[in-house]
């Protein structure tokens, strides 16, 4: 018997501001919203934003990638939305760009093969 990917927790200072915000990134429905959590996603796995007292201090020790159909219009859209370049120490030629959500997480923009 294995184990099922079920979610991805999220801490955060404003759990359904951020749960929002993924929701609009990846084209997901907010599945529930209460005083505590926000759920994101349309089956498994699903994302959950849990309500955390402290602000993001550190590096990400997990992160999501993502591969959009056209590389420079979705950064555009993402920092228009909030989001901002961060700099991890990626190498300049690197095949992805990292930014970081409205609450510091970061995330990975990757180009696609070709």
């Amino acid at each position: 018997m294995g184990s099922r990917w079920d979610a991805l927790i999220v801490d955060a200072l404003d759990p359904e501001r951020l749960g929002r915000w993924w929701a609009e990134v990846l084209d997901q429905r907010v599945e529930s919203v209460s005083a505590r959590e926000v759920v994101v996603g349309d089956g498994h796995p699903r994302l959950i934003f849990l309500r955390h007292p402290d602000a993001k201090h550190a590096k990400n020790r997990l992160h999501l990638d993502l591969r959009p159909d056209d590389l420079d219009a979705e950064i555009e859209r993402l920092v228009n939305m909030g989001a901002r370049h961060v700099d991890v120490g990626q190498p300049e030629d690197a095949p992805w760009f990292v930014l970081a959500d409205p609450e510091g997480n970061e995330f990975c923009i990757l180009r696609t093969p070709g």
